[in-house]
């Protein structure tokens, strides 16, 4: 059922009357029969009638995003007349700021970043910055003169396009870096309320971000080894911990020229200062296998999964020559545990054999696929407390 209406004119005046209709097959032809004679109505009166149509005939309701009953009112329109203005992007920022809000950092924000006399709270540019970041990330230039002006930001927020630049949001990612160890105690916390996730076993890694320019007016920018292929360049380091199921826990950067095993005791104290360090595994690779650090994660008693360097395979030597003891943990691949004959730490090498041959492992499995390594021992892996290492 839905409702039409008739058009006379009478005296001068354009009168509408209403009723509800259905329709109903005659042979081969629809018709529409008429239910009920509404006579005129005014636009509550429209609504209501629709709604009465739809209870009687079952349709069921439609949930709507903004319940305002605006979806029953209806407007002749001249569609040759109609152009689309000032489209915005709506779906992906909703779900940003409601994930926004749903992880408590909107009250977190608005409790911590100061205000002061500025026109435009900072955790709004926050909340900009999270959600451009969730939805497209990109330069804060970007933000500002592209990304924020195609979007319903501004109307979610009610913060205009003119209001973000590029200046205001770089300031807001200053204020947001003072608070940087609270955030991400927040996020960590959250993260284990929403998703159940398990930090016992955390993974670290560094990586470096290089600079065009001079970067005079940072300190930590200098020239060190470059993943990038850019020794021309200054740069800085990142030193990134995640959780086994890849949820960021926390970073620190460090100066471009500071090497990997030099920001190891740096990470695990702090981390472990900020999340407890009960029931930690630290896994990482050789770069950080260090006398110094193996030595320090020992005496303190951490347990650690750490790739081994190539001095330590040749304390293995004679053990994984021997052809018994190895066992496979996949197809093509095998395991053989042995102790190291110094620190008493259990060790393993995995291999793929060639052939049927299991006397000496020629080929090792990496990441970048298998390779032989005729003359050379296979690369191998060290476990702390029984825990099982690659060493990659």
């Amino acid at each position: 059922m839905y409702l039409r209406h008739t058009t006379i004119r009478k005296d001068g005046k354009v009168h509408r009357y209403w009723r509800v209709v259905r329709s109903v097959r005659v042979g081969r032809r629809v018709i529409q029969q008429t239910v009920a004679q509404l006579g005129e109505l005014d636009e509550q009166g429209r609504v209501q009638a629709r709604a009465l149509a739809h209870r009687l005939i079952g349709t069921p309701e439609r949930a709507q995003l903004f319940d305002d009953g605006s979806e029953q009112l209806t407007a002749p329109v001249r569609l040759k007349g109609i152009r689309i203005e000032r489209p915005r992007q709506f779906g992906d920022v909703y779900l940003a700021l409601a994930l926004w809000r749903g992880t408590g950092l909107e009250v977190l924000c608005e409790r911590l970043l100061p205000i002061g006399k500025e026109r435009i709270a900072w955790s709004k540019m926050a909340a900009v910055l999270v959600a451009a970041r969730f939805c497209e990330p990109s330069s804060e230039l970007h933000i500002a003169e592209d990304w924020y002006r195609r979007t319903a930001l501004s109307d979610l927020l009610q913060l205009g396009d003119e209001e973000v630049n590029k200046d205001r949001l770089y300031r807001g990612l200053d204020h947001l870096l003072a608070y940087k160890s609270e955030l991400e105690a927040h996020l960590s916390q959250r993260c284990g309320e929403l998703f159940a996730t398990q930090n016992e076993v955390l993974l670290y890694d560094v990586t470096s971000t290089y600079f065009e320019g001079q970067a005079a007016a940072n300190p930590q920018a200098q020239r060190g080894y470059s993943r990038d292929h850019r020794p021309d360049c200054k740069q800085v380091c990142i030193a990134l911990v995640v959780t086994f199921d890849g949820f960021p826990l926390g970073y620190e950067v460090f100066a471009g020229n500071t090497h990997d095993s030099r920001t190891l005791q740096t990470i695990v104290a702090t981390m472990e200062a900020r999340h407890g360090m009960l029931g930690r595994v630290w896994i990482t690779d050789r770069g950080m296998a260090s006398a110094d650090n193996l030595t320090w994660l020992r005496q303190t008693g951490r347990r650690y999964i750490i790739g081994a360097p190539k001095s330590e395979l040749k304390k293995f030597a004679v053990e994984l020559a021997r052809p018994d003891g190895w066992r496979m943990v996949n197809e093509g691949v095998e395991v053989k545990l042995t102790r190291h004959p110094e620190t008493g730490e259990i060790g393993s090498c995995a291999a793929r054999p060639i052939g049927a041959a299991k006397s000496a492992p020629c080929t090792t499995s990496s990441a970048g696929g298998s390779k032989k390594r005729s003359g050379a021992w296979p690369r191998g892996w060290l476990v702390r407390r029984n825990a099982l290492i690659r060493r990659r």
